[in-house]
């Protein structure tokens, strides 16, 4: 994933890392190595996915919070696009995954809505885990604009996505 200058953490977010600070600190130390995509990670993954995707019902934040945009945990078992990805974030950092490994990130959809997943950063690459799709899939294959995401070493700043852009190509015909 092409990542790019800090950026703006989302309104949500910001809302988030108020009323729970410890969600948002710095990770102390040099950021470590991305996980090994192990076998043992992969089931964990897919479980969680495969888990939170099946024990929340969707719910817009104005219908649960009466608010455009309110960033949390699944209330009463409900949620949106956000609550889901922290949920599979919690829930992975439980079971020992690290939260530099864990990244919240904002994506447009194909029809140019926004959208919230949770991207594992690992050395095989990054994946993601999305509340409308129970495969775990590498970025790249999920057709998604990606915009921003947490940065690895601090949960509450963040780092534009770059586009691959195609490279400029020009020929002289002589």
């Amino acid at each position: 994933m092409p990542l790019g200058d800090p950026t703006l953490q989302p309104f949500g977010h910001r809302d988030f890392c108020l009323r729970l600070p410890a969600e948002c600190w710095p990770l102390p130390g040099l950021p470590a190595a991305p996980a090994v995509l192990d076998m043992k990670l992969k089931l964990l993954v897919a479980q969680v996915n495969t888990d939170v995707n099946s024990e929340v019902t969707p719910a817009s934040d104005q219908a649960t919070y009466g608010t455009e945009e309110f960033w949390s945990y699944p209330t009463s078992g409900k949620g949106d696009c956000e609550d889901y990805a922290l949920e599979k974030r919690r829930r992975l950092h439980e079971a020992g995954v690290p939260l530099g490994d864990l990244l919240m990130t904002v994506v447009r959809k194909p029809d140019g809505t926004g959208h919230a997943v949770l991207t594992l950063r690992t050395q095989s690459g990054d994946f993601v885990l999305d509340n409308l799709d129970w495969r775990v899939r590498p970025w790249g294959e999920v057709g998604y604009r990606f915009i921003k995401r947490q940065q690895v070493e601090n949960p509450g700043r963040w780092v534009s996505i770059e586009r691959d852009s195609e490279p400029l190509v020009s020929a002289v015909d002589k």
